[in-house]
This record gives structure tokens, C-alpha cells and sequence, in this order.
């Protein structure tokens, strides 16, 4: 089991993702991973009649994650079990998070499993991602089907520049590049959901 506490930041971009990868490319970035996310998100079945009187955020904190990841890049594929659990200030900012990884061998071997103990497939988010890095510092690229494209930047604990969320905020407002600077916290699975419940 693994346990991560890196807090991050995630923005919307304003532009076509191929121009960000060629503005990036122009600062002296470069590919450091290329990857696809599958994420299903399950919740348990005694939610079903509820569901339409909470928020997205209620839900997806009592949500498990089936997470499938998948890097022609680099040759690696990673599987596992996720349940993240987030602290927000009174904007909905997040002040911390930890996210505990259980790797498994088998996605769907894992829903059936949550199937059986009461869980069931609430959705389903694909995205791919370009990691572009310089120096100690990374940006992915998130393209998410059907939906935004953004990027997140991760806290990294031994380096003091990008350490807090307001340093991150710093290296990526002087970077310069098409971002929507109104919203650091975009909560893509939050934004996701939204689209379901108003269906």
C-alpha cells in the first residue's frame, strides 16, 4: 500500500493542447512521460436514493477509485484501488490531500469485487496526459474525453521552490502560458459528476 500527501494545483488551459505542448517546447520543457488514465469511480449502492440530494463533492468523498494507467512512454502499466481524502477551505480550495494506493493486477476483477460488497459504477473518466518537465519541475497536460483540457502541477517535498501551493502558483503564473488563472483547485471529477447528477 502506498500512501501520497502531495498536494497539487490544477488550471484550465486556453488554448488547443498542441499549442501549450509548443509553447512548453519554446520554454525549454520536453516530454518526460506520455500516458492514458482510466478512472471508474464506484459508490455504494445504499447512495442511489440520496444521490440527487448531495453535492458532487459529498459523493465522491465516500467514492472508491479503480484506476488504470498506461505509459506506451515509458513501458509501464499501473493499477490500483484509490481513496482520496481532501481538506477545503471556505472557497473550496484544497489545503491538503492524501490519496492511499492499493496496486492490484486487475481492474475489472476490482469492480467486480466492489460489486459484490455493495458498490456500484457511478462513472468513468479517460484522459491522457504529456508530462513536460524542466529542471525539477513537471506540468501535465490532462486531456479528458469529452470534457476539459487542463493542467496539474504537484508540491514536491525536497524542493523548497515548488513545496507549498503558493509556490506552484507562482512557477506557473510567471511562466506565462494560456491558463485560466480565476480557479488553481479545478476538481475534474467534481466537474464530471456535475454532468450525470444534471442529466
Amino acid at each position: 500500500m502506498e500512501i501520497k500527501k502531495e498536494n497539487e494545483i490544477t488550471v484550465k488551459i486556453k488554448c488547443e493542447v498542441n499549442e501549450l505542448c509548443t509553447i512548453l517546447d519554446k520554454k525549454g520543457f520536453n516530454v518526460v512521460d506520455k500516458y492514458t488514465i482510466n478512472d471508474i469511480f464506484m459508490i455504494p449502492n445504499c447512495m442511489k436514493e440520496e444521490i440527487h440530494n448531495l453535492t458532487s463533492r459529498e459523493i465522491l468523498k465516500r467514492a472508491i477509485l479503480i484506476r488504470d494507467i498506461d505509459s506506451k512512454f515509458k513501458q509501464y502499466r499501473n493499477r490500483m484501488i484509490t481513496f482520496k481524502k481532501k481538506e477545503f477551505n471556505h472557497n473550496g480550495d484544497i489545503l491538503n490531500q492524501v490519496a492511499i494506493n492499493c496496486y492490484i493486477s486487475n481492474t475489472d476483477e476490482a469492480v467486480k469485487l466492489f460489486e459484490e460488497i455493495g458498490y456500484y459504477n457511478i462513472m468513468n473518466i479517460v484522459e491522457t496526459n504529456i508530462v513536460y518537465g524542466k529542471d525539477d519541475f513537471e506540468i501535465a497536460i490532462k486531456d479528458i474525453e469529452n470534457g476539459d483540457n487542463l493542467i496539474e502541477v504537484e508540491t514536491v517535498a525536497n524542493n523548497k521552490k515548488i513545496d507549498t501551493i503558493e509556490k506552484l502558483k507562482k512557477q506557473i503564473i510567471d511562466l506565462k502560458i494560456p491558463i485560466d488563472t480565476t480557479n488553481f483547485f479545478v476538481k475534474k471529477a467534481e466537474v464530471e459528476l456535475e454532468k450525470i447528477l444534471n442529466k
